[in-house]
């Protein structure tokens, strides 16, 4: 036998022995800049990603790629199998781009941030987000997945689409929710929908860690009350949900913008939530703090000045804008 076709013989032993792609659970390795292929190999195999280290490096060497390896973060399966992981190493067609959404980030908002982050255009994001058949497939209580998709880092395959993005986000929505949160919400006579609603508000309002359960209070007082919740999220809201762009700073003429989400105009709550709350606020407004208050106006330094009455909250509104001045 020659040697070229002992050689071959080997690689064709190689190529079977690669696996035939994983059905294990999803690893994340990390391929640093300057990796050697024997690091790669090691990282790969300890991951399980791969069964052996030796087969992986003399697959690089035939056309040599090894000089091709493609340096990132990537998603596979365990058991994926040499040719299948040095296939998505050339290609780079595996790495996992990191895409953040932060607490408070409305469907537009991330809309906006998929396109610049992953390339997903947002008319097509929020076709997906607003599909009120995919939100009763998740069995969410609201028509649209606003304040249903969880903020957090999420690592994102290269090419996923919209359809994928929305479902991985209310999955994790599902996950971190907490069955103690459901229950102690029927304690309190609310619903899920009234607690996320409440808590799209504090995330908007809280600038300060401390000031979530005050905040909530203040809410969770008006409503006990009767009185108009008069949020300024709200308007924000109904705003950036009407012309497509938030604006930092309301002004007096803004309070009067027509929409059932403008809680100036219109009592009770919101139709939904205005944007994505965080653990912490959701905690929040199932936990108030034990106060009186049912005001509270924004210090400089982002923290909150809260008052009982309608007189205490206009003398601090002054010495607000005193210190501001």
């Amino acid at each position: 036998m020659s040697a070229a076709v002992r050689r071959w013989g080997a690689v064709a032993v190689v190529l079977c022995a690669c696996g035939k792609g994983g059905t294990g659970p999803q690893e994340i390795v990390v391929i640093p800049s300057g990796a050697t292929v024997r690091a790669v190999a090691e990282s790969l195999a300890a991951h399980r990603v791969i069964r052996s280290r030796i087969w992986f490096r003399i697959l690089t060497r035939i056309g040599a790629k090894d000089q091709r390896l493609q340096r990132g973060t990537y998603g596979f399966r365990r058991g994926e199998g040499s040719a299948a992981a040095l296939r998505a190493l050339v290609s780079g067609k595996a790495i996992l781009r990191r895409f953040t959404v932060p607490e408070g980030f409305t469907l537009l908002d991330i809309a906006q941030a998929a396109d610049r982050e992953l390339g997903i255009a947002p008319e097509q994001f929020l076709v997906v987000a607003r599909d009120s058949g995919l939100v009763t497939e998740f069995g969410f209580p609201a028509p649209t997945f606003e304040g249903f998709l969880r903020p957090e880092t999420y690592l994102v395959a290269e090419g996923t689409g919209a359809p994928d993005l929305v479902r991985v986000m209310a999955k994790a929505f599902e996950a971190a929710w907490k069955p103690e949160w459901d229950s102690a919400a029927l304690a309190q006579g609310l619903d899920r929908r009234t607690v996320v609603i409440l808590a799209s508000i504090v995330e908007a309002e809280a600038r300060v860690e401390g000031d979530r359960p005050l905040i909530a209070a203040v809410y969770r007082n008006r409503i006990r009350r009767g009185m108009p919740l008069q949020a300024d999220p709200t308007v924000q809201y109904a705003i950036q949900l009407a012309t497509g762009s938030r604006k930092a700073r309301l002004f007096e003429k803004d309070y009067g913008f027509e929409s059932p989400y403008n809680t100036y105009l219109h009592p009770g709550l919101p139709p939904g939530p205005v944007g994505a709350p965080g653990s912490r606020s959701i905690e929040a407004v199932l936990a108030p703090a034990p106060v009186p208050y049912l005001y509270f106006v924004a210090g400089p330094d982002g923290d909150h000045v809260f008052s009982r009455t309608y007189g205490e909250h206009l003398r601090a509104v002054r010495a607000v804008r005193a210190v501001r001045r």
